[in-house]
């Protein structure tokens, strides 16, 4: 399987410093610094990606557990909202996923939403910290 890799660059003090996270396929690039991190400065931050990161392999395990039922989803959005806390810590990440899928009942789409929250290898990454769903099926 694939070996990814990720590159953060840290100048200065904590406080006064500042940084840029870049993926290794190019695609993103972002600064960061204290202010982005801890307060609502400009930039990005690791938890911000480690956000998108989970929303997207959750939406993608999701997608593959209804494709191989016999499901063909035609939309799944979802929003990864990851908790920082004193120490500093990583203790919660809540994500909400709204899906449509033609022909799929709502309990069905609950326990498909609950095996890919369970199931999905940044899920699996994380497991020091708790993970909540909130999962909608739309009509």
């Amino acid at each position: 399987m694939a070996i990814r890799t990720a590159e953060a660059t840290w100048n200065g003090t904590l406080r006064e410093g500042n940084g840029t996270l870049k993926v290794g396929s190019g695609t993103f690039e972002g600064a960061y610094s204290f202010a982005s991190r801890f307060e609502m400065g400009p930039g990005t931050n690791p938890e911000e990606l480690l956000g998108a990161a989970h929303a997207g392999c959750f939406s993608m395990f999701l997608t593959a557990l209804l494709t191989r039922a016999g499901y063909a989803p035609t939309r799944i959005y979802t929003i990864a909202k990851v908790h920082l806390d004193e120490g500093p810590r990583i203790s919660t990440i809540e994500l909400r996923t709204e899906a449509t899928v033609p022909a799929l009942e709502e309990k069905a789409f609950q326990e498909f939403a609950e095996i890919a929250k369970q199931g999905c290898p940044v899920s699996k990454a994380l497991t020091g910290v708790e993970i909540k769903l909130e999962a909608q099926l739309l009509r």
